[in-house]
């Protein structure tokens, strides 16, 4: 049985079985036995796309994505990414990090040593992310900063600067189902080389909107017609992304969580793609067709 469990459960399925069913001891050893099995195998896959890049061959995101504490699969499509284009600072900064065990940040932290500095707006979600990451074998000795902080356009540069970070970064997540845009148009205190950032894929590619500001927003307060009211548009995001010196370099499957690329991180490997190249996919499509007409009469802002 420990045998079996150890090729087929990823460490993020173990915790979760841990925590709801209160598995023995015993558990916690087959945990860190299947931890160590994933360590090496992504470890394997740097060494075989670095090949791969010296030999000229390019992938598609969808040929090296896998999921294993991200929500998809975009825990393989950053490290694909930060094999190819190398890795700096090695510093991930997550807005909106949830409990920790499903992030962008947490893949890169537990398996390739990277700083963390991680903020959420729940308390109870700061609280259990703080535990996790310090009785997790990768992190106990150096667990990431995790600070819970409701964060807006007024304050974010300030508080950045106050867990010490400033300048060059290699990633900023941002999901906070609802001022996305306004948080980075407004962040100026770093300068990541990678940004991903969830959009509203339910508005079609030709539109360029946003929710008006409001630093109190939360969508899922809402009334059930107005819980997809958050966030902004591919386009939208590609403006102000433009603006800062970036381009859309791709996205995960589903065509809302966008990659974007500063202008000076090579641009001859990841060359800029188009909102409607990310938005090809079928629950884009479905997205577009069965939510937007209702969303269409919130009251967006045009993001010009």
């Amino acid at each position: 049985m420990r045998r079996l469990l150890k090729r087929i459960l990823p460490t993020s399925l173990l915790e979760e079985i841990r925590e709801v069913r209160r598995l023995p001891s015993l558990s916690d050893n087959i945990a860190r036995d299947v931890f160590n099995v994933s360590d090496v195998t992504q470890k394997s896959l740097v060494a075989m796309w670095t090949l791969a890049r010296q030999q000229g061959t390019r992938l598609a995101f969808n040929q090296v994505g896998f999921k294993a504490f991200s929500q998809f699969e975009e825990d393989g499509i950053l490290l694909y990414l930060f094999t190819i284009i190398g890795a700096s600072s090695r510093v991930v900064v997550e807005v909106c990090a949830g409990s920790g065990r499903e992030c962008m940040a947490t893949n890169l932290i537990l398996h390739h040593g990277w700083t963390g500095f991680l903020w959420d707006g729940n308390k109870d979600n700061v609280r259990r992310g703080r535990q996790f990451f310090a009785e997790h074998p990768a992190s106990f000795l150096h667990p990431p900063s995790f600070r819970c902080d409701w964060l807006t356009r007024e304050n974010i540069n300030s508080v950045l600067a106050s867990s010490g970070l400033n300048g060059d970064i290699d990633l900023l997540s941002l999901d906070v189902d609802g001022n996305d845009l306004w948080l980075w148009d407004a962040i100026i205190q770093v300068k990541p080389r990678v940004v991903i950032v969830e959009s509203q894929n339910a508005i079609p590619s030709n539109r360029s909107l946003t929710i008006p500001y409001d630093p109190s927003f939360y969508a899922w307060n809402r009334k059930p017609e107005e819980v997809y009211f958050f966030g902004a548009s591919a386009l939208a995001l590609v403006k102000i992304g433009k603006q800062k010196g970036y381009r859309l370099v791709g996205a995960h499957r589903h065509g809302f969580n966008l990659v974007f690329l500063r202008n000076d991180v090579d641009a001859e490997w990841f060359p800029e793609v188009s909102v409607e190249s990310v938005h090809d996919s079928p629950y884009t499509r479905w997205s577009q067709e069965t939510r937007w007409p209702a969303l269409e009469k919130m009251p967006w802002q045009e993001v010009t």
